[in-house]
C-alpha cells in the first residue's frame, strides 16, 4: 500500500512512517520546505512539499495513495494561538478529506484525540460513546478536535471511508517538541517538589499508537472512533513511577483543589499581562479530574498494547538523555 502521512515529521507521524516501513508499505510525507526532518532520520519515505491548508499541494500529495493518515494538527495548545489551532485542526481536516476523496484514496485514518471525548462525572473511564462536554472556553483544543470529528462525520455520511482514532496522553522516544515528555523532564529537574494533584490521566506509548494506526487502516470499521490507551494512572502513581525510573525521590506534596483553582486564575492573569507560563489554566483545572478512558474497543479489534508504561517511561528518559534534553 502507498500511504500519505500528514504531520509525518512530528512525534506520532514519524512513528507511523516507521511502522509503515516495517510492514513493507510505501510512505509519503507531507511537509513544508522548511520543516525539520530529524524525526525521519533513517526511514524510507517520499517527500511531498505542501501544507494541510494548501489545496493544490494536498491534491498532488494524495495522487496514487491508498491510505491517508491525517496526523497533522496543532497539539501544543497551551503554546499556540487559538485561531491558528482551529484553522489547522478543523479546516485542515476538511481540506485533507476533500483532497483524499478527489484522489480516490481508499481510506483516511484521522488522528483525533481523547480530548474530543467527554468526561464522566463519576470519574470512571469514558468510552467512545461519550460526547465532548467540557466548557468550550476551558478547553479549546478538545473543542477543535470535536469540531474536526464533526467534519469527519459529514464526510462519512457522504460515503467516504474514514476511521477515527483518539489517542490519550502519549509518551515514548522521539518527542522532539516536548508535547508530553515534560512530565519526565519536570520530575527529573524538580524531584519531590513537583506538586501532586488529586486527578489522574490515561497514557500510552507512541509505538503502540503507531501500530494501532496501521491496524485501523487494515481492519478498522468505517465511521467508527477508537480510543487508543494503555493505562489509567493517578497523578501520584504516574509521577512516582517516573521518579523511580529517573532516579529521584517521589513527589509527595499534595495540592488541594482550591489551590489549583487559585493557580488557574493566576495563570490567566499572568498570560493577560504577557507573562509566559509553562502550562495554561485549562491544564491546571483538569489536574484535579480523572481524565480516564476505556480502550477495550481498540484492544479487541487492533490487539492490546504491547509496551507497558514503565518501559515507555524508561525508553523516553533514555532518549532524552541521549539527545541532550536533560
Amino acid at each position: 500500500m502507498k500511504a500519505l502521512v500528514t504531520g509525518g515529521t512530528g512525534f506520532v507521524g514519524s512513528h507511523i512512517v516507521r511502522a509503515l516501513n516495517a510492514a513493507g508499505h510505501q510512505a509519503v510525507v507531507l511537509h513544508r520546505a522548511s520543516s525539520k526532518l530529524q524525526a525521519l532520520d533513517g526511514l524510507t519515505y517520499q517527500s511531498a512539499i505542501g501544507d494541510i491548508l494548501d489545496e493544490p499541494s494536498l491534491a498532488a500529495a494524495c495522487q496514487g495513495c491508498d491510505w491517508v493518515f491525517h496526523v497533522a494538527a496543532v497539539a501544543d495548545y497551551w503554546r499556540a494561538d487559538p485561531n491558528r489551532m482551529f484553522e489547522a485542526n478543523v479546516e485542515g481536516t476538511r481540506r485533507v478529506l476533500n483532497a483524499a476523496h478527489s484522489a480516490g484514496v481508499q481510506r483516511v485514518i484521522f488522528t483525533s484525540s481523547a480530548a474530543a471525548i467527554g468526561l464522566r462525572d463519576d470519574g470512571q473511564p469514558s468510552d467512545e460513546s461519550m460526547s465532548f462536554n467540557l466548557p468550550l472556553s476551558h478547553f479549546p483544543y478538545g473543542h477543535s478536535k470535536y469540531l474536526a470529528e464533526q467534519v469527519v462525520k459529514e464526510a462519512v455520511a457522504a460515503g467516504q471511508d474514514v476511521v477515527t482514532v483518539n489517542p490519550v496522553v502519549i509518551l515514548g522516544p522521539g518527542d522532539l517538541n516536548m508535547i508530553s515528555g515534560s512530565f519526565i523532564t519536570q520530575v527529573k529537574r524538580l524531584g519531590p517538589l513537583v506538586p501532586v494533584t488529586s486527578g489522574g490521566i490515561a497514557i500510552i506509548d507512541v509505538r503502540d499508537v503507531a501500530r494501532m494506526h496501521l491496524a485501523a487502516a487494515e481492519r478498522g470499521r468505517p465511521g467508527e472512533r477508537y480510543i487508543l490507551t494503555t493505562a489509567n494512572l493517578s497523578q501520584r502513581d504516574l509521577l512516582g513511577m517516573i521518579a523511580d525510573v529517573v532516579g529521584v525521590r517521589r513527589p509527595f506534596l499534595p495540592t488541594p483543589s482550591f489551590i489549583v483553582s487559585i493557580s488557574a486564575t493566576l495563570i490567566d492573569l499572568a498570560r493577560a499581562l504577557g507573562i509566559p507560563t509553562p502550562i495554561d489554566s485549562n491544564q491546571a483545572r483538569l489536574g484535579v479530574r480523572n481524565i480516564f478512558f476505556d480502550g477495550r474497543k481498540a484492544w479487541a479489534e487492533f490487539g492490546p498494547p504491547q509496551i507497558d508504561m514503565r518501559q515507555s517511561v524508561r525508553d523516553t528518559y533514555d532518549w532524552y538523555r541521549q539527545n541532550g534534553y536533560l
